[in-house]
């Protein structure tokens, strides 16, 4: 699915999110983990549903080897979206650190629609919205889904729940659509070209630091600074 979403989304320049000030709000650093190969991924068909597909076998390995790399970020919280591809990803992660994983139905995948259960190769009407919503069009709906309004506002509800639990260091996993879409939506400094050139893998992942109240500013893309 990523290749087809890099395909079809074209961003464009986002409203910048006001800069952050001294002496405000906590800054957070917040790494959202893309899941690893489900068998909806390696089916080729879409699959948003929830709780939706498990991991394969080899995402069992991708789970486990991203838990290995990352584990010593030493994030502070766990969090998944109601999709158990998500919780079965995070769950290697949880377990070196002895932290529980919080599920947060915000961070779940965008759904489909009408293009539920088709191949991904045919999917266009699924992420024509999309790239509206990178435009600016928020209202722009998928068919028989939901619009950028909507969807920005239950991801912002996730993210302002992890804020508010405290943590300054969170891992979220999430979903490819969600995470790129989400991020670029909402940074100050965003990189729609990279939804194109490099969009995120099977365990990618995409860090933020800042706030829900001044901002947020993208420090990496799938490990490589912005």
């Amino acid at each position: 699915m990523r290749r087809l979403l890099a395909a079809l989304l074209i961003g464009t320049a986002v409203i910048a999110a006001p800069p952050a000030g001294a002496g405000g709000p906590t800054q957070i650093t917040l790494t959202f983990v893309r899941h690893a190969q489900s068998e909806g991924n390696a089916s080729g068909l879409i699959d948003t549903s929830t709780p939706g597909p498990s991991i394969t076998e080899l995402g069992r390995r991708q789970a486990a080897d991203s838990a290995a790399v990352l584990a010593g970020n030493d994030y502070d919280g766990v969090y998944a979206s109601t999709m158990v591809r998500t919780q079965q990803t995070a769950a290697p992660m949880a377990a070196a650190l002895a932290e529980p994983v919080v599920v947060l139905p915000g961070l779940r995948e965008i759904e489909a629609g009408q293009s539920e259960g088709r191949p991904e190769a045919s999917a266009a009407d699924y992420f024509a919205a999309p790239t509206q919503w990178l435009s600016g069009d928020r209202a722009a709906r998928i068919p028989g889904s939901i619009d950028g309004n909507e969807f920005d506002a239950r991801f912002d509800a996730a993210v302002q729940q992890i804020y508010d639990s405290g943590d300054v260091n969170p891992v979220a996993y999430s979903h490819a659509a969600a995470i790129m879409l989400w991020v670029t939506m909402n940074v100050d400094n965003p990189h729609p070209e990279l939804l194109r050139a490099h969009p995120l893998p099977n365990t990618g992942r995409v860090v933020i630091t800042g706030n829900p109240v001044e901002g947020w500013t993208l420090a990496q893309w799938d490990g490589e600074p912005v």
